[in-house]
């Protein structure tokens, strides 16, 4: 549902901030005062495009935004994939945005990342349907019109079609997998050599991380074994004695220290641990000199090793280049090689498992698909007749209506057919389809009874009408706002209306007021959220009296009361 809207510099509006109630929101206000202003700013959340000079004047841009709970499954959405990482799982509201400069170039945003005006739509028509004079009208889609008959004809029928768009996936699946493999056994000699080839290659080297590191170091040490002699023997003959350094070394001055210490003991027992300690550190040093002098000795360059090493190591860097650019990538590789060339040796089985498992899923999606279609064609009936009775007391009783299921010609995820919701507005005009035929009112009241028929349809869980109530009036008025408070136990429901009737039984209230801003000639509208005395006021206003006229107060007290 949509939480809260946002709309800023566009067209009479400066700022505004709706917060809007779970069930019925209704939005009225003088005739040119800028309902449809909210109307549009919600258009634009559909990807629709903006109208000429939608910007304020004086304004750079206009922006709206709308902050939307998260629906179930949306995240799951397969016509969604591309969009997957916007829509994460673990949040609770997302924010649809678009911007609008005053040169007319559009920026779409999700939670706050640049999109597509086609890949904002994608979303919005799954969070709003619109049904009024914008181009993003639910009703006109055929897949709409298709979900609302299906709807209609009952839970079986919903997860008759659950079954048939799985059965259809498997089958388009398994189609997909046999002309693979039937395009690689017409090469299946030159691919079984080339895996062969790789396989092979792979398995000779034998390569692991653990060589790969021990060659590293290996490498190392043998490119600078003069680098590590200098070292050694620097490090060995400063613990030595040693005529280059002019001095004697480490170990003989630390004998010296430790003899001195020892003559010295008889005299002040206090020195028995510093003497101990030397001698403990003479012999740690005497070990040290041995060690570096047997490493010395260690020391030797041998450039065929050297060679045997560089080889081996360029052996592991062109297998990495050629296969993902790690070891555990070529390990990957040479297994997926092996499960391709068994598939190749076993490829006759293969094919004939997945042609048998081909004919199985095509023949059950066929017969699911014909399940559907008699279904839609014994539900059809019954809904134009339910539509046809809603419609009467929606002040359409003389209007035509009729389902019509129609062969596609191809399967789609929802079957084998078409379904087009067909209109005759008035006695003796031809009907014709209804995305072609109806006018903003028409469609509006076409759509609440659909929707009030087929009280199960799915789709988006937050519903605007726009003129719904157009031309209507008196006992027919109040029809329609008691069907729309029906349909807002369901789903969220905004409506524009001009009838108190309609209006008296909304959840929430807003109204749009225009005047002239302070300082200055320019049109300006406002939107505010009515309390009861204030609503009190708008009703009297909708019934064409003053806010003081004590008879229309009373009125508006009255409908307020039969709400």
């Amino acid at each position: 549902m949509l939480l809260e809207l946002r709309v800023q510099n566009l067209l009479l509006i400066e700022s505004a901030e709706l917060v809007l109630d779970r069930a019925l929101n209704v939005i009225t206000g003088e005739t040119g005062a800028g309902k449809t202003v909210l109307a549009h700013a919600l258009d634009l959340l559909l990807g629709g495009k903006p109208r000429r000079a939608v910007v304020r004047p004086g304004a750079d841009e206009a922006y709206v935004e709308g902050v939307f709970t998260v629906p179930a499954g949306l995240a799951d959405d397969p016509e969604l994939a591309d969009l997957q990482e916007r829509l994460p799982l673990d949040v609770e509201e997302l924010v649809l945005a678009r911007r609008v400069t005053a040169a007319g170039r559009t920026r779409a945003y999700l939670q706050g990342r640049s999109v597509t005006a086609a890949e904002l739509a994608a979303v919005g028509t799954r969070l709003l349907a619109f049904f009024g004079q914008h181009e993003h009208r639910r009703l006109v889609l055929a897949s709409a019109q298709l979900e609302i008959l299906d709807a209609y004809c009952g839970e079986e029928q919903l997860a008759r079609r659950e079954r048939f768009r799985d059965t259809l996936a498997r089958a388009r699946a398994l189609g997909r997998e046999l002309e693979d493999l039937r395009e690689r056994l017409g090469m299946r000699d030159r691919d079984l050599d080339l895996l062969e080839f790789e396989i092979q290659e792979i398995e000779e080297a034998g390569p692991s991380d653990d060589e790969e590191a021990a060659l590293d170091a290996e490498r190392s040490r043998l490119a600078s074994v003069e680098t590590l002699r200098e070292a050694a023997g620097i490090a060995a003959a400063a613990l030595e004695a040693d005529s280059e350094l002019g001095a004697d070394g480490a170990t003989a001055q630390l004998a010296r220290a430790e003899r001195e210490l020892s003559r010295a003991l008889d005299r002040d027992p206090a020195l028995a641990s510093p003497a101990e300690r030397a001698a403990s550190l003479l012999y740690e040093l005497r070990d040290l000199a041995g060690e570096l002098r047997t490493y010395l000795a260690s020391l030797e360059a041998d450039p065929e090793r050297l060679a045997e090493v560089e080889a081996r190591l360029e052996l592991y860097a062109r297998l990495k280049r050629k296969h993902g650019g790690s070891v555990a990538a070529v390990l990957e590789h040479a297994d997926r090689c092996r499960s391709d060339r068994d598939r190749l040796v076993n490829a006759g089985a293969e094919t004939a498992r997945i042609e048998s498992e081909l004919e199985q899923a095509t023949a059950e999606a066929e017969r699911l698909a014909a399940a559907l279609t008699a279904a839609r064609q014994r539900g059809g009936t019954g809904l134009a007749e339910a539509v046809h009775a809603e419609l009467a007391e929606l002040a359409m009783e003389e209007a035509g209506f009729e389902v019509r299921v129609t062969p596609r010609g191809d399967f789609t995820g929802t079957g084998a057919d078409a379904v087009e919701l067909v209109l005759a507005p008035n006695p003796g005009m031809a009907p014709g389809p209804l995305r072609e035929i109806a006018s903003g009112g028409e469609l509006s009241r076409v759509m609440l009874a659909l929707m009030t028929a087929a009280t199960g349809a799915r789709g988006a869980a937050t519903v605007i009408f726009d003129e719904v109530d157009a031309g209507l009036g008196g006992a027919t008025a109040r029809v329609v706002g008691e069907k729309l408070r029906a349909l807002a136990e369901t789903r969220q429901v905004i409506c524009i209306t001009h009838l108190p009737q309609v209006a008296s039984l909304g959840a929430r209230h807003f109204r749009v007021v225009k005047g002239a801003r302070r300082g200055a000639g320019a049109a300006q509208a406002e939107v505010e959220r009515l309390g009861r005395r204030e609503l009190v006021a708008e009703l009297c206003r909708m019934l064409g009296a003053d806010s003081g006229d004590l008879a229309a107060r009373r009125h508006a007290e009255t409908l307020l009361e039969a709400a």
